[in-house]
């Protein structure tokens, strides 16, 4: 299993907690990140992760939700909405290829979930993808030519 794998599931376990208990449970989260048998560059990158994830998550959440059909944020199981706020969160981010984004979102679906999790999970962050490709290419495309 590859350090970022690690590193993604113990950010899944910290948000599933803060999900849970919110704010009071940053401590907690800290602690449970920190008394992990995982290398410290592990933990770092999860606590990275769990934090601007965590911290997103209502801007991940409006994103999501657009993509979510006939599904709430509120009533999505709790493992599947923190899956889909960290695969968002990382999409977002633009620095790891999509396919290996929503690959690490299907796998920790059939880790944590239940059998149906992975396809819902990925076609709600496959459509996430595709929204976030579009914004970026009509910010970035070409430039009209002046007549």
């Amino acid at each position: 299993m590859s350090q970022r794998h690690r590193a993604r599931r113990l950010a899944l376990q910290g948000l599933c907690c803060l999900d849970v208990h919110s704010q009071p449970a940053l401590e907690l989260a800290e602690a449970f990140l920190s008394d992990s048998r995982e290398k410290p560059e592990t933990v770092t990158e999860a606590r990275q992760m769990l934090s601007e994830t965590f911290s997103g998550r209502e801007q991940l959440d409006e994103l999501l939700a657009r993509h979510a059909r006939h599904w709430g944020m509120d009533r999505l199981a709790l493992v599947d909405r923190n899956i889909l706020r960290l695969g968002a969160w990382e999409l977002r981010q633009g620095q790891t290829p999509t396919k290996v984004v929503l690959s690490e979102a299907l796998r920790l679906a059939q880790e944590f979930s239940t059998a149906e999790s992975p396809r819902f999970v990925n076609g709600v962050l496959d459509a996430v993808a595709k929204e976030l490709s579009q914004d970026t290419e009509g910010r970035y495309g070409t430039v009209p030519e002046d007549p």
